[in-house]
């Protein structure tokens, strides 16, 4: 990771971590890495949307830069538009699955792929001595909402007909809430719509992809076939059966694998995860004569991963969803729709496609006020140390900073229950004492 740039482009508290200034300097950098750049900019509904957009276009102006603002769309759409508009960068202004306080900047290059760090790192270069041009020099920028109706096309010309198929979308109050179900409507499904307020001031406030529970019980009493729970930018994926059941983006993944491999489209057999990605699911994959290959975390390395081995499907447990042969990113919508594609070919509920058996996984975050000092403390090197020694070899342990928010993540995994529970307790007590 750069000095601005975490494992998701940049991201922070709006007028904190997020400044004005931050902005117009990553705007203004684009512009300098090429000479009269094109840039595709989007945004997720949060209320902060407008004004870090206007910085970074600021920026981008002052550089030479053309900006087309497409306005409200999910982050797929950028990675989308930014390739067939033939576009130097796509920028999607979004925090994610974070909260509304927060918001983000995410950059594409011309393919559509999101930057490498490599790339990052060359960009924030550009941003100690911004540059401001002559006045005749500065570029121009443009309102065009009505692309987004052209990633819309692309879902829809990518979807089965899905008549017959009652579903509940939940889009987390955020980019998704517009497009999605209109996406659903036009391939034939019944939708309950279920967080779609565009106001952004409840964006994955207790719903979304991060907090499924309300539309867990929403499935069971609309009697729908399945549910789907986006995040705030819509390129997470997590469902619900028609049981109630919660699918994580390796269950997703392990369905989605089982049907291009059916089809002969899984290249090399081989799917990529990341080292979150449930043992179960390598178990279940390997019996279906299918390999897993895990990154570190994060979309962008298991994108990395597929282009390198030239690969086809690959993912995280968060939801992210990568299907190369559409687009070179995570999006949400278009791994509903295949995977209600799969339950309508199949003529089979949802509960009955995944199979995999998965291991007791425990994930929890804790909120800290320096994340160095506590992953360098000797106390906690100790007692992971000593749990990794243990729990080898039934059983797993990471424990990570966030790249996004002040919080070490701590994931256990174990055959036993109580015993990933156990383990857990330990190293809370240890976080919480430093």
């Amino acid at each position: 990771m750069g000095i601005f740039f975490g494992t998701d482009g940049v991201r922070g508290v709006v007028n904190n971590d997020l400044t004005e200034e931050l902005a117009q300097m990553v705007g203004n950098a684009l512009a300098r890495k090429k000479k009269k750049a094109l840039i595709i900019v989007g945004r997720d509904t949060r209320v902060s949307g407008c004004y870090i957009t206007a910085a970074l276009t600021t920026g981008a102006l002052k550089g030479g830069a053309n900006v087309v603002d497409v306005g409200i769309v999910p982050t797929a759409a950028i990675s989308y538009l930014v390739k067939h508009k033939k576009a130097d960068f796509g920028v999607m202004i979004s925090a994610s699955h974070n909260p509304k306080q927060y918001n983000g900047i995410k950059i594409f290059d011309c393919t559509g792929r999101k930057l490498s760090e490599k790339e990052e790192a060359s960009l924030e270069r550009f941003f100690a001595c911004p540059q401001i041009c002559p006045s005749i020099k500065v570029g121009k920028s443009k309102c065009s909402p009505s692309l987004a109706g052209q990633y819309a096309k692309f879902l829809l010309s990518h979807g089965e007909n899905l008549s017959g198929l009652k579903i509940v979308l939940d889009c987390a109050n955020g980019a998704g809430y517009k497009i999605a179900p209109r996406i659903f409507r036009g391939l034939g499904a019944e939708i309950v719509k279920l967080n779609c307020n565009s106001s952004g001031k409840k964006i994955n406030e207790n719903c979304g992809s991060t907090n499924v529970e309300g539309l867990r019980r929403r499935v069971l009493i609309e009697k729908a076939d399945a549910g789907f729970a986006y995040d705030g930018d819509a390129d997470r994926l997590i469902a619900v059966d028609e049981k109630g059941n919660v699918l994580d983006g390796d269950q997703i993944i392990y369905i989605l694998a089982k049907d291009l491999a059916s089809r002969g489209e899984l290249n090399s057999n081989t799917v990529v995860g990341t080292s979150h990605t449930n043992t179960g699911l390598m178990v279940a994959l390997n019996a279906k004569k299918i390999n897993l290959i895990r990154t570190d975390i994060g979309d962008k390395y298991v994108i990395e991963a597929l282009e390198k081995m030239n690969l086809s499907l690959g993912g995280e447990q968060s939801g992210h969803i990568i299907m190369r042969k559409y687009l070179p990113t995570g999006d949400g919508i278009l791994a509903s729709i295949k995977l209600a594609g799969i339950m309508k070919k199949l003529a089979l509920p949802l509960s009955s496609l995944c199979d995999a058996k998965l291991l007791y996984q425990v994930n929890k975050d804790f909120v800290v006020s320096d994340k160095l000092k506590v992953l360098n403390s000797e106390k906690l090197s100790q007692t992971i140390s000593r749990i990794l020694s243990e729990i080898s070899p039934v059983g797993r342990l990471f424990v990570r900073a966030s790249g996004t928010e002040p919080k070490i993540r701590v994931m256990v995994e174990h055959a036993e229950k109580q015993k990933a529970e156990s383990y857990l307790q330990e190293i809370e007590k240890v976080i919480l004492s430093i």
